[in-house]
């Protein structure tokens, strides 16, 4: 019986070693916001193709908080369930219902992986807002 008990505190242990080593690693290789002085760009190709440029230096760790710092840039939306809905970018409207156009957003030339809410940035990064039209 006492080496019954032996084996399951062993096995316990073991099980708590392996949880703490999975939550560690989680922590240590996740996607992070880096912190600290950055220099990024943000276009926007609106529905002319007229490309309009935004050099920031921020401290900020989204998309979103250099969307709000960069002057003259103006946006809106609707928030919903997985964040804001970005319809109106520098008064240039995108409704999908009306015409299938709608913003993209990508970081170097990738889609946004989040919403812009939760869209890391680095320095260096070219963060561009596209007005997209499913006719094209």
């Amino acid at each position: 019986m006492e080496k019954n008990k032996k084996k399951i505190i062993i096995g316990l242990v073991a099980l708590v070693a392996v949880v703490v080593a999975f939550i560690a690693i989680y922590f240590i290789f996740r996607e992070k916001p880096v912190e600290g002085n950055k220099e990024i760009v943000i276009k926007v190709v609106d529905s002319d193709k007229k490309v309009t440029t935004y050099e920031l230096k921020t401290d900020a760790k989204y998309l979103k908080e250099a969307m709000d710092e960069a002057e003259g840039l103006t946006y809106s939306g609707t928030e919903g369930d997985f964040g804001m809905m970005i319809d109106t970018v520098n008064g240039v409207r995108a409704d999908y219902t009306l015409d299938g156009a709608y913003w993209s957003f990508l970081i170097n030339d990738e889609y946004c992986n989040y919403g812009i809410s939760e869209q890391p940035i680095e320095d260096g990064d070219v963060c561009s807002i596209v007005y997209t039209s499913a006719a094209e």
